[in-house]
């Protein structure tokens, strides 16, 4: 009996060592007009920015930022991050998954702010499919040395004065879109 307990134990370990991690997105795809010129608006920003300013907290509860270089967000404004695994900011996401992403345009005075929730990624297929050129000289071993972080936003701040949004007047709250169906 002990032994068929062990060998159980020991497969159920390995079992779920192995599957992926599951991430729930709750898309939502019902923007009003103003979003969607919200969302498009912020896609041109993004892309002009290029590098991220990637947002986590540490154990004390202090903020820790770093500037990096984001995938481009997919369709559902999934963002894909690229990491040592070794880095502080695994650790962090581990113990405090919720996170921030923010991206500022200089030229247009313009930015982009993600606020929702970090995963970290290990599957070796995927990592090998957002592998970028060039970034052998930061991951010399790409399956030791390169983890993904898939970062699933669930709300988007805006604010560009060039594209008609310029935030509230008085309180200066920028544009706001949620970007997950509510309740989740």
């Amino acid at each position: 009996m002990k032994t068929t307990l062990r060998v159980l134990l020991v497969f159920l370990i390995l079992f779920s060592c192995k599957r992926k991690v599951k991430t729930p997105i709750n898309i939502r795809t019902n923007f009003t007009k103003e979003e969607s010129r919200i969302l498009n608006t912020a896609k041109t920003i993004i892309k002009k920015a290029y590098f991220g300013t990637f947002i986590t907290v540490d154990k004390k509860g202090q903020p820790k930022a770093r500037i990096m270089e984001p995938f481009a967000p997919n369709k559902a404004f999934v963002i894909w991050l690229a990491t040592n695994p070794k880095s502080r900011k695994v650790q962090e996401i581990k113990d405090n998954p919720s996170v921030a992403l923010h991206y500022f345009d200089k030229e247009s005075l313009s930015y982009v702010s993600f606020v929702g929730t970090a995963f970290l990624i290990d599957d070796e297929a995927i990592k090998s499919k957002k592998f970028k050129k060039g970034w052998n000289q930061f991951y010399k071993n790409q399956k030791e040395a390169y983890l993904l972080i898939k970062f699933i936003p669930k709300t988007l701040e805006l604010i560009s004065v060039s594209n008609q949004f310029s935030g509230d007047s008085i309180t200066w709250k920028p544009h706001l879109v949620s970007l997950r169906k509510e309740g989740h």
